[in-house]
Formats: C-alpha cells, sequence, structure tokens
C-alpha cells in the first residue's frame, strides 16, 4: 500500500509536470503505449499471450471508454484544483458503485447502503463548499472522474467473470491506445515529449500499473477492511506533496468532507467483509 501510495502521488505530480507541454489526451497516449508494450511482454513471458480472446469486444470498449475520460477528466482536474481536493472527490468513487449496481450488476440497494451513501455524499458538499465559492471547473471534472472509475469497477467486475487478468488489461491498454490516438490527433498534430518531459511520462506510464498491482497485493495479503485506511493515507501525503510544491493551503473543509467519505466507504467495506 506504501507503493500504491507513492504510484498514485507520483502521478498526480507528473501530470500537472507535463500539462504545460501535452494535452491530456497526449498523456494518455503515451502512457498507454508504455502500457502495451509492459503488458505483451509480461503477458509472452509468463505464456499467457493466448488468454487474449475476441469474445466481449462491445463489453470491454464501453469498459475502457468509461475509463479513458475518467482519466483524463482527472489528469484535468489536477491543473485546475488543489491536489488534496482531486484525492478527496477520487474517494468517492465507491459510493457511485453503491447507486450504480444495482442497475448494472443487479445488487440490492439496502437502506444501510443508503446511509453510507447519505454520509459520503455530505462529505462531497463539504469538500465542495457549494454557496460559499463558485463550483469550479475542476470540482466538476475530479467529481465526473471518479464516476467514471465507478463505472469502469463495475464493467471490470462484470469481465473477470469471463477473462483473465491477461485479457482485460491487454485491451485496457490497446483501446486506449487508439482512443489516445484519435482523441489527440484529431486537431492533426500530436506533441512529441521533450527531454525533460520523457521521465515524467515514464512515471505516468509506470505509476498506473504499479499502482493498481500494488493494491490487488494487498488485497490478498490482508482483509480489506486494513488495506483501506493505509489507501486513505494518499490525502495526507499529496496535501502535503501539494503544500511544499505549489504552495497550496491545507484546508480543514477538504480533510473534513474527505474524513466522512472515508468513514461512509469503511463501513460499506467492513459490512460486506462479514457478510463474506
Amino acid at each position: 500500500m506504501i507503493g500504491a501510495i507513492v504510484s498514485f502521488s507520483a502521478m498526480a505530480v507528473a501530470g500537472r509536470a507535463l500539462s504545460s507541454d501535452l494535452d491530456t489526451f497526449e498523456m494518455m497516449t503515451y502512457r498507454s503505449l508504455i502500457g502495451v508494450v509492459i503488458v505483451i511482454l509480461m503477458a509472452t513471458l509468463r505464456g499467457k499471450l493466448g488468454e487474449v480472446t475476441t469474445r466481449d469486444l462491445p463489453r470491454h470498449a464501453v469498459r475502457n471508454i468509461a475509463h479513458f475520460a475518467g482519466q483524463n477528466l482527472w489528469l484535468a482536474s489536477l491543473t485546475l484544483i488543489p491536489l488534496a481536493q482531486v484525492f478527496a472527490l477520487e474517494f468517492t468513487s465507491p459510493l457511485w458503485v453503491i447507486l450504480l449496481a444495482p442497475f448494472l450488476l443487479g445488487e440490492r440497494f439496502t437502506l444501510k447502503k443508503f446511509g453510507v451513501v447519505l454520509c459520503g455524499f455530505i462529505g462531497i458538499l463539504i469538500v465542495a463548499q457549494p454557496g460559499t465559492t463558485p463550483l469550479s471547473l475542476g470540482t466538476i471534472t475530479a467529481a465526473s472522474a471518479a464516476v467514471c472509475f465507478a463505472l469502469t469497477a463495475i464493467f471490470t467486475k462484470q469481465l473477470t467473470r469471463q477473462h483473465s487478468v491477461t485479457c482485460i488489461l491487454f485491451y485496457l491498454t490497446t483501446m486506449q491506445l487508439l482512443f489516445g490516438l484519435v482523441c489527440a490527433g484529431f486537431d492533426g498534430d500530436i506533441a512529441l515529449p521533450t527531454a525533460d518531459g520523457l521521465p515524467w511520462i515514464i512515471v505516468i506510464g509506470l505509476g498506473g500499473l504499479t499502482a493498481h498491482f500494488c493494491i490487488t497485493t494487498a488485497m490478498t495479503l490482508a482483509p480489506a477492511t486494513v488495506v483501506l485506511p493505509i489507501d486513505f493515507a494518499r490525502l495526507p501525503v499529496i496535501a502535503i506533496i501539494g503544500m511544499v510544491l505549489y504552495d497550496e493551503p491545507l484546508t480543514w473543509p477538504v480533510f473534513l468532507g474527505a474524513a466522512l467519505i472515508f468513514g461512509a466507504n469503511y463501513v460499506n467495506v467492513a459490512t460486506e467483509s462479514r457478510r463474506t
């Protein structure tokens, strides 16, 4: 989980560093290119390339469109609002899963889940502070990214019933590379990375894979109720990074709202763990 925190934080810093040279579509293109090379290389070395099938291509496409949109919105929000606010709003993704799962996965929406979602959205209001400050574009993009990540999680759960992780990652990287090339090249101009920007592109390309690998590994080593509180440490870490590198203030509404969001997520995870 320490590896995941380092990876996510490094991606945020890298995304902000690249924003002056590349747009989000270009960042995703180069990130996906690195991902394609790594996934194909690892699948070949482990003899799992044969697990990639052409079944369920439409479902893969929908899943990866949601993820591609979420990643671009997340990268855009890094340049618009403080990093701590971005991460706090990103933590609402599991709450959106609770709301969308009854429609897409057929799961029951219980009274306890309603309370969890209500508590989480009170946290969102505290973080966003509508009425006291104008609703910013960065707040909208960060919140929208969380919704896209929730859709990604739901479609991933559907795909894992019939497909291996290798197959899912192969289509994740290849489809997003295609999406990136189309969106980045729509204006006929895809910017090449500069010598200074190349290390940051590598950080983004490796960061996403290592972060999710670390979280998945942590889930196999410890219960989710142990892993989740450590993941929440991303917020104070990125808040300190934002303060040191970008002079971003440490505001109490972000931490109070994030604590409510975390509390709601933790109650839901603990409930599901006991049921399992």
